[in-house]
């Protein structure tokens, strides 16, 4: 290339001096046709360059099944390396042009060898961000926090620029650069920090498989309890459901707690923990005559029948003295609830039958026994999920009066009854 630009710059010169056209003249008079020589090569380059690579391009990418091609037509990478190739042809004819002006030679040249460097990191970036396109359309890699990793490359080849920039500014060797760069390093990583945390953090997130665009997270910390809708460098955003968003750290997703609903999200079922609190007063034991009534419940009716036979059984055999309640074996209002919850959530149709599924009693407090509620519903929706609990409790409230049960309620100021 450098002779040819020999050839095409290095006529006008000669000649001017051939016609004792003077030192001076000739030499501004040469540069400026050589600049508009420049100029217009230079531009017819860039043209022919432009319509070949991009037509190409575009060919090629018709003509292909993959759509890694398609993005770098769609990120302009065709166009920014044509303008690269006319940079080139500059760049090498810059030292014939002004061959009689070494100040500006070396000025000019260096302006063109900056824009060179800049030039290709951008056409570095369009690659890889037709890359990043490529690899979110793939269902495999849409979860990835894969704008962290290019993020990263992209910060190396800046700072990798920018010491190539230096390096020409000041014609320092890129050698020396680097060691001077090395020796900063420290306060390189103290401005750096949170960027550097980001990447490890990310890296530790994508490979424990620890969060994933699209999880619900909850993060009491930061207030997030929502959707993840981009993981970047730096920061995680979760769109809450009041349709807020929130922005976190995202070294801190590996040095806090937080809590992840995609495994209850991918299982069979939601979970349903929530208990009542029996007054421990209420309680008691069921005599023939509260029997007699209970058996029209029809859920416990077949339960009270064998029950009871058991029970008859046992105290008959050891002779046990019924003239009181309490001697020998007898059911309570509040086991009999509990049978009778376990019937009806073993038929309820919004219920996961082959998860667990129970209600327990839980250890007595001041404010009463709680009953709990353990099983998990079919619909993991949250709006389905709410529906499907607060019909079971409804129910629940409702049938505690059959068993001359009672819940607890705070007292309040007033008076529970009106005259």
């Amino acid at each position: 290339m450098h002779k040819i630009a020999e050839k095409i710059f290095g006529w006008s010169y000669p000649m001017f001096k051939k016609w004792d056209w003077g030192e001076t003249l000739s030499s501004y008079l040469s540069l400026a046709i050589n600049i508009a020589v420049l100029a217009f090569i230079s531009y017819l380059i860039f043209l022919v360059f432009k319509y070949v690579l991009v037509r190409s391009m575009i060919i090629l990418a018709r003509r292909t099944k993959t759509r890694f091609d398609d993005l770098l037509v769609s990120n302009k990478t065709a166009k920014y390396i044509a303008h690269l190739i006319p940079l080139l042809f500059i760049y090498k004819s810059v030292p014939i042009i002004l061959e009689n002006f070494v100040y500006w030679e070396g000025i000019f040249g260096k302006l063109v060898g900056i824009y060179i460097v800049l030039l290709s990191l951008w056409i570095i970036k369009t690659v890889l961000n037709a890359f990043r396109d490529h690899l979110k359309s793939n269902p495999s890699y849409s979860d990835k926090p894969i704008d962290s990793y290019i993020q990263v490359i992209m910060i190396v080849l800046w700072i990798f620029g920018f010491i190539v920039i230096v390096s020409k500014i000041f014609d320092i060797s890129t050698n020396a650069m680097l060691g001077t760069f090395g020796a900063v390093s420290a306060i390189i990583i103290l401005i750096f920090r949170d960027t550097i945390l980001g990447f490890v953090a990310s890296v530790q997130v994508s490979l424990n498989d620890m969060v994933r665009i699209g999880d619900w997270i909850t993060f009491d910390k930061f207030g997030a309890d929502g959707d993840v809708i981009e993981i970047n460098l730096a920061t995680v955003k979760v769109r809450n459901f009041d349709n807020t968003t929130t922005t976190i750290p995202t070294y801190s997703l590996i040095s806090d707690s937080f809590r992840n609903w995609r495994g209850m999200l991918n299982s069979s079922g939601r979970r349903i923990k929530r208990h009542i609190l029996i007054k421990a007063h209420s309680i008691r034991f069921l005599d023939e005559k509260d029997l007699e009534k209970m058996r029209q419940i029809q859920l416990v009716t077949q339960y009270i029948e064998h029950r009871q036979s058991e029970i008859d059984k046992f105290n008959a055999h050891r002779q046990i003295d019924k003239t009181l309640l309490i001697n020998g074996r007898n059911m309570t209002n509040f086991g009999l609830f509990r049978k009778y919850i376990t019937q009806y959530l073993s038929q309820y149709p919004g219920l996961n039958k082959d998860m667990i599924l129970l209600c327990r009693q839980l250890q007595p407090t001041p404010h009463g026994i709680p009953l709990e509620i353990y099983a998990f519903s079919n619909d993991k929706r949250f709006e389905n999920y709410e529906y499907i609990m607060a019909d079971i409790f409804d129910h629940i409230f409702a049938a505690i009066p059959y068993f001359d049960l009672q819940i607890y309620e705070m007292p309040s100021g007033k008076s529970d009854f009106v005259d």
